[in-house]
Order: structure tokens, then C-alpha cells, then sequence
């Protein structure tokens, strides 16, 4: 029975940690919480003209949770959510509560991935809100009825299949009544915050997060002291700083690219091995990663359910079915040496550790091109090993301190190798983290895997040299097209923002097609501004000289020329041809009927083959004898 030698170490346990994509660990569940009493449906802002129409905060954050779910399909296609209004004349809940209706498509679950269906309905909701769904307070004197309470109560309920531990569990609160129970007094009053406070904070300790996403009134500013500080717990200055965190947020929400965001969540856990005794435990995070058009899936040409692959192993010798444990080999020394599954872990397994201190070196060691990919930021955590937090700042700061960097093996079956953990000083700017601490791991290359370019010796002579005019020339140009502030996150991917609103149209079923903006093009208005201008014709007269236009029109007018006559050369050959192809010329050379053609029909055939038709007739008929052989 001959086994396959190919792939002897490879592993089908491995995992490619290129472009780590993020798993089932760091998945999301989000349930979407909406106002939906009446103040929601007043006007946005105030319109100066009576003819314009009024936009509504539920039309506004109806938009920015359709932009939210599209781009969700692209950046985390296996995220949950859950869409719930609060403050409905209908209910529809699994409690039966009153007040909360959560809204759904088809026979998707209440808390699933989005569907295009999903999208394309709620999109269009608020034509349907108020004959399906209704608006009311929910919250009224003389009514003991809570539907913030109970709102709370359904986000909780539908967010509980999962593990907090595996899965990031968020309620989004939507809304711009900053006081919900201002419409009851005394004690009834108290006890209902009391008891809604209680609820958030119980779903708060199992692990769930709860966001407000407040929207201002025109005539009054959205205050968070009132109830919602205590609901989502914030004191002091965070209040203060959260309204405008949170308006920039709900912008993100509505004007967010659709492009395939790699979030910074947790990739994987690592343990870190100081030394043979001590080992703590930290979590790498992806921060930049190539983005590239999701994978295709496979589907049933007469069903069009997904296709699940699997994979056999037949005898080549007798066709049976495997069942065994296979066996793997390598060729050493013509003879065959067999590996189990078991025996090829063992010898991959070059550390017990993810990964492991070698030691330190200085900072200026750290070369630039030892750079091979995408650095992976790295934090300690004390969810399984108690102390590591403490253990990992102590190696931070000391490494701050003296200015070096630490030398670890990061053993990684299938890609063993070096890497440089960076410390990371913590930046600050107006009381607000800019950058965290902690340590970038940076993959080293090996000595293999350096090329060192050839070093080609020119003289003096052999290579031009640019003239004090001319550099002065170009630094003036470069100065009048210098981009301000740059940065590559200004400038999305054309092809993929294209792929994503095409697939964005056509799953929807839009009649047109989405008109993407290419950012990388040249700013043709922007370069056509005089100051512009004119330092591009000095660089261009200054390296060229002042007649290069010229020169470059006449050159094309000889090219133009040229190319005239060669088609008119072209058209004569053709018509020969055909001319030519009338006469059987091999029958006539051997009948001697040459000399009965006319001079014109024996021209034909010698233009047709590129030969010259210069002389009397007799030279015309010698020649074509001669091409024919006779």
C-alpha cells in the first residue's frame, strides 16, 4: 500500500496564525434596544423651511441600525443580533411582556446572524410602525407598568445562550427621553428606578454590557444624570465625557465604510513562559491585517443548501475505505521511515509553552526590515493564572527602563520561530488613553530568510546627476503637493468597497447599483490649482528643457504619420492579395501562359508576396519563377 510522502509534517490539527481569523471565541451577540414612544417620532432638528421634510430620531437610528447590520455581513458575518422596541402597543416576547416588541423575519431565530431579508424590512419599517407595532408611554402615572424594566429583562433573556467567557454580550440602548419615570412621583417613582437600576446591574454581573446611545432633543440637551448614569453605571467626570464618546459613536454607526474590519478582540490566549518556574498568561490582539474578499461557499446545484467537504483516504492497492490510524512516511536514505499522527506531534512540539523568554536585548538591535508581517499586540490577563497582570508590569517597566526588548521563542508548531516583544508606553491625551500598554511581538526572520541585495558599483560618469536647478525645482513641487495629516485609514479599497456593494445590492434585490467613490485617484482638482501647476511646467522644463512639448507633438505627428502610411500599405497588400488569389499561379508557370497576363495582374501577385515590381515584363514574370521554384 503506497502512502503520500507530501506533507509528511504536516499537521490537520494546525492552524495558519498568518491572518489569524478571528473564531468562535470572540464572537458577539448584540440586541439592539429602540425607543419607540412618541417623542421619538418629533423632529430631529428644527427646519427653517415648511416644505421640508422633517427627520425623526426613530428614522435616524432606524438608518444607522441598517448601515449597522450591513456592515456587520462584511466585518462579522457570524455575529448575533437581535433587534427590540420598548414603549409599543404591541407585545411580542417570549415573557409576554408588555410594552416590548422584538422584531423578526421569517423563520430566523430572534437572536441570529443578520439576513438579507432582515435588512431590506426593517429598512423600511417606519412605513409599517404604527399599524403593526404602535407607539405609546410606557412609563405613567397611576400604572405600575415598567417597559424599560422589562426590556432590559427580554435583552437579558435573549442573550443568554452562550458562555460570557466565549462570547461578547452587548445591550444597545437607543433613545432620547433622558428621564423616563419624570412622568411619576413619590414612591412609586423610587422604587421603579430602583428596581430597573437593579435589573441592568444583575445583567451587568453575568457578564453582559449595557451602552446608551442618547439622541439630543432640539430644544433640550440629552441629561445623563437624571437615570441613565446610574443604569449603565458612571460617575463623576465620565458623565461628562460620555455624551460626545457616544455622539461620535452613533455618527460611526451611520457613515462607517463597508469594508471587512478586523475589531481588536482577543485573537487567542497565550502562556508566557518567564522562566522554567514562572509563567503567565496573556492575549494577543490582531491590529492590522490584509482585508480580503470573504471565501466562497460552495452550494447544491438543485438545492442550494451548503456543501459540507470531507475527506477519505482509499487504498491505492485495493480501494478499501481506511479506517485506521493513518501513517505518514518520509523517504531518508531510500529507505522508508513511518510516522503516526501521535509521533509527528512529538516531534513538532519544539517548546511546552506558546511562548517563551530567551532573553533581552537593546533596542537599537531592532532593525527595521526584521519586520516580516503584521506585529500582534500582546496583554497580560489574569483570567486563568492569578498574578500574571502583576508579573507582566514589572517585565514591562523594566524593559521601559533600560531600553531593551525581550528575545522569546514563539512555539508555534507549525511555524516555530523568533519573535521581539516591544514594550509599549501608555499614551494619554486629555485624560483619554490614546495608546495601551503593553508589548508588541514582533516575527524575526532567520538567517535564511534575509537577502542581501548585490551591490552594483557605478562611476561617476556612468550615472546622471541632477542639477542645483533642478532639485530646487522639485522641492518646490514637492512642497506645493504635500498631503496634510496623512494617514492610510483616510483611503478605503475601491475593488473591495465594490465587491461588497455589489453583493450589497443584488442581496437586497436593488435596482441600481452602488456608485463607489475611488479615494486613491488623483485630486485632479486640487492639482489643477495654479500655484500647482506652475511648479509642475518649471520641474518638467527644468529636467526636459523648454521646447519638450513641442518636441513630444512633433514626435507624435512622425508617429501618426507613419502609422498612416503603413495602414495604406496594408490596404494595397490586401487588395493584391485578393487580386492574386483569382490565378492558380503554380498551373500558369507550368502551361507557360505567364506571358499572356497583363503586367497589372503579374504586379498583384508580386505585391501580394512583398516582392518588387520594378522592370519590364519579362523581369516581373523571371521573378515570379523564381519565388515559385520553376
Amino acid at each position: 500500500m503506497d502512502l503520500d510522502p507530501e506533507g509528511i509534517f504536516r499537521d490537520d490539527s494546525d492552524e495558519d496564525d498568518d491572518n489569524t481569523q478571528e473564531r468562535e471565541a470572540n464572537k458577539e451577540m448584540v440586541v439592539y434596544l429602540v425607543d419607540a414612544s412618541p417623542k421619538m417620532f418629533t423632529p430631529a432638528a428644527t427646519t427653517t423651511q415648511a416644505d421640508e421634510k422633517q427627520e425623526t430620531h426613530f428614522h435616524t437610528i432606524v438608518n444607522c441600525i441598517t448601515q449597522s447590520l450591513k456592515t456587520q455581513i462584511i466585518s462579522r458575518s457570524y455575529d448575533e443580533v437581535a433587534i427590540c422596541f420598548f414603549n409599543t402597543k404591541e407585545k411580542k416576547n417570549l415573557q409576554d411582556l408588555a410594552g416590548v416588541y422584538t422584531y423578526n423575519v421569517g423563520d430566523r431565530d430572534p437572536l441570529d446572524r443578520p439576513t438579507a431579508k432582515l435588512i431590506k424590512d426593517f429598512s423600511s419599517i417606519e412605513d409599517s410602525f404604527m399599524s403593526n407595532i404602535g407607539s405609546r408611554y410606557g412609563i405613567t402615572a397611576g400604572s405600575r407598568e415598567n417597559t424599560l424594566y422589562n426590556a432590559i429583562w427580554v435583552a437579558q433573556a435573549l442573550l443568554r445562550k452562550g458562555s460570557v467567557k466565549t462570547v461578547s454580550k452587548r445591550i444597545l440602548i437607543f433613545t432620547n427621553e433622558d428621564d423616563p419615570f419624570g412622568a411619576i412621583t413619590g414612591a412609586v417613582k423610587t422604587d421603579m428606578i430602583r428596581t430597573t437600576v437593579q435589573r441592568a446591574k444583575d445583567a451587568q454581573d453575568l457578564g453582559l454590557s449595557i451602552e446608551l446611545l442618547p439622541l439630543s432633543r432640539p430644544d433640550e440637551e440629552f441629561n445623563m444624570s437624571l437615570f441613565y448614569a446610574d443604569l449603565i453605571g458612571l460617575d463623576g467626570d465620565e458623565i461628562t465625557e460620555y455624551l460626545p464618546s457616544a455622539g461620535e459613536k452613533l455618527e460611526d454607526m451611520t457613515d462607517q465604510l463597508r469594508k471587512r474590519m478586523m475589531k481588536k478582540r482577543r485573537v487567542k490566549t497565550l502562556s508566557f513562559a518567564i522562566t522554567n518556574d514562572v509563567c503567565i498568561e496573556v492575549n494577543t490582539y490582531a491590529l492590522i491585517r490584509p482585508t480580503t474578499p470573504g471565501t466562497i461557499t460552495w452550494l447544491d446545484s438543485l438545492s442550494n443548501l451548503p456543501l459540507k467537504a470531507e475527506r477519505s483516504f482509499i487504498c491505492n492497492d485495493t480501494g478499501a475505505l481506511l479506517q485506521d490510524p493513518q501513517k505518514r512516511f518520509q523517504l531518508y536514505n531510500d529507505k522508508v521511515v513511518k510516522f503516526s499522527v501521535r509521533e509527528l506531534s512529538e516531534v513538532k512540539r519544539v517548546s511546552s509553552h506558546h511562548l517563551r523568554l530567551l532573553g533581552f536585548k537593546p533596542l537599537d538591535c531592532l532593525k527595521d526590515y526584521h519586520n516580516l508581517r503584521p506585529s500582534t499586540f500582546i496583554y497580560p490577563s489574569d483570567e486563568h493564572i492569578f498574578g500574571s497582570t502583576r508579573v507582566f508590569v514589572a517585565l514591562h517597566s523594566s524593559m521601559l527602563r533600560l531600553g531593551r526588548f525581550a528575545l522569546a521563542f514563539y512555539g508555534n508548531p507549525t511555524r516555530p520561530q523568533l519573535v521581539a516583544l516591544v514594550a509599549q508606553e501608555e499614551v494619554a491625551s486629555s485624560g483619554s488613553q490614546v495608546e495601551p500598554p503593553g508589548m508588541h511581538m514582533i516575527y524575526l526572520p532567520y538567517s535564511d530568510d534575509i537577502r542581501y541585495p548585490e551591490e552594483v558599483h557605478v562611476t561617476s560618469d556612468d550615472a546622471p546627476r541632477a542639477t542645483d536647478e533642478q532639485i530646487k525645482k522639485a522641492s518646490n513641487l514637492l512642497k506645493r503637493i504635500d498631503l496634510k495629516n496623512f494617514s492610510v485609514c483616510q483611503f478605503a479599497n475601491p475593488a473591495l468597497q465594490r465587491h461588497y456593494g455589489i453583493l450589497e445590492a443584488l442581496a437586497l434585490g436593488e435596482d441600481e447599483m452602488p456608485d463607489i467613490k475611488d479615494e486613491t485617484l488623483p485630486d485632479e482638482e486640487g492639482l489643477a490649482r495654479p500655484g500647482v501647476v506652475k511648479a509642475i511646467e518649471e520641474f518638467k522644463a527644468s529636467v526636459y528643457g523648454e521646447n519638450y512639448d513641442q518636441e513630444e507633438a512633433e514626435a507624435a505627428a512622425a508617429k501618426a504619420s507613419r502609422g498612416e502610411a503603413s495602414k495604406k500599405r496594408k490596404a494595397i497588400t490586401d487588395a493584391a492579395s485578393q487580386k492574386s488569389a483569382a490565378y492558380d499561379w503554380a498551373e500558369l508557370a507550368d502551361n507557360g501562359k505567364l506571358k499572356d497576363l497583363t503586367v497589372v495582374e503579374l504586379k498583384s501577385y508580386l505585391t501580394a508576396h512583398d516582392l518588387p515590381v520594378s522592370g519590364k515584363k519579362e523581369a516581373l514574370i523571371s521573378r515570379i519563377l523564381t519565388h515559385l521554384g520553376k
